[in-house]
């Protein structure tokens, strides 16, 4: 970035924060914001100045549970009680357990699937509702969409990163606190309020059939620009699990803003696959509208937080080794307590 370009930024960041100062100063509007800089002399602000242009935003700049975060293996540490989590579509007969080698009825869901400029997105229907439970969570958690984050190259894309690595690209399952409020809107703000199951993506010869639902070439050329939409139907939202019960899981924020720290983070311990194909399909996808200039949607990434002290617990069971341990070698990561607490 050259010196005039950066004072320009500055002196913009000034001039927004004195005009939000002002008693009737316009609200800025809350789509205001982007993962990378798209057109030069235009000023979006970047993950840096997110929590900077917005008041509304602060926390993205000075929260200190910010998403997403480069895990560590070795400085996770084993939870007994983290039980698999469930998935419920409605009525105890529908449940679908995750777990190994465990394949339970289908769990049909429905969707509009979008271009929102910065994701493919898929926001669920209110015919099929999908609720998840057990693992970290003490209440129910209801299905509000699922969001698709990759990389321009294969060696970038996920927002998380494990062990200093990145994977080609996330899928996000954000799901609502439905027992204590009423909407997603109402419990991203508030405690407790989102649940955000996350599965890496990675390249292979055969696609993960939930996706290839998504990304075969008939259904992404529907929304090859932004505010396209396509309907999905007869989704079985079970296939998008990879075959594990194993997971990982911190306290973290909403990775857009405004970076509320009210999200719970579930990373599946194994990840979903997509072909070639389908990712050059994703890269093809503008962030703007037809008769704008194409730029890609790829890279719609923010860049990992610091951890602050945040324990990352797990119910992989480091004791025992096996194709679950990450690391694959065997590790005592638990609570220790001193024995006088006990007295």
């Amino acid at each position: 970035m050259d010196i005039i370009w950066e004072l320009f930024i500055i002196l913009h960041a000034n001039f927004l924060t004195c005009i939000s100062a002002q008693p009737n100063a316009p609200k800025i509007h809350e789509g205001w914001w982007a993962y990378k800089e798209v057109v030069q002399g235009s000023f979006v602000p970047v993950p840096s100045f997110w929590g900077l242009v917005n008041s509304a935003w602060n926390l993205c700049s000075v929260g200190k549970r910010q998403s997403p975060i480069n895990i560590e293996t070795s400085h996770m540490i084993f939870d007994p009680f983290l039980t698999p989590i469930r998935l419920n579509t409605g009525g105890r007969k529908n449940i679908c357990h995750r777990e190994e080698g465990n394949a339970a009825g289908p769990c049909q869901v429905g969707g509009t699937m979008y271009n929102t400029g910065r994701h493919v997105s898929l926001r669920m229907d209110k015919e099929h509702l999908v609720n998840i439970s057990g693992g970290p969570m003490t209440y129910s958690h209801r299905l509000e969409e699922i969001r698709l984050h990759f990389g321009s190259e294969d060696g970038q894309g996920s927002e998380h990163l494990l062990n200093g690595q990145a994977f080609t690209g996330e899928v996000q399952l954000i799901h609502y606190n439905h027992e204590l409020y009423t909407n997603y809107t109402e419990a991203a703000k508030s405690p407790n309020g989102l649940v955000i199951v996350s599965i890496f993506m990675k390249i292979a010869e055969t696609s993960n059939a939930f996706l290839n639902r998504m990304l075969n070439r008939d259904t992404i050329t529907r929304i090859t620009y932004k505010n396209d939409a396509y309907l999905l139907t007869g989704l079985n939202i079970e296939e998008i699990y990879p075959e594990t019960s194993s997971f990982i899981t911190y306290d973290g924020s909403m990775t857009i803003p405004p970076c509320f720290e009210t999200a719970t983070w579930i990373l599946m311990n194994k990840p979903v696959y997509i072909t070639r194909m389908q990712m050059h399909s994703l890269r093809l996808l503008s962030q703007n509208q037809p008769s704008q200039i194409f730029l890609s949607m790829s890279d719609n990434i923010r860049p990992v937080q610091p951890l602050n002290n945040r324990c990352i617990r797990t119910n992989i069971n480091f004791s025992m080794q096996g194709k679950d341990c990450p690391n694959n070698r065997a590790q005592k990561l638990q609570y220790r307590v001193n024995e006088w607490l006990l007295k």
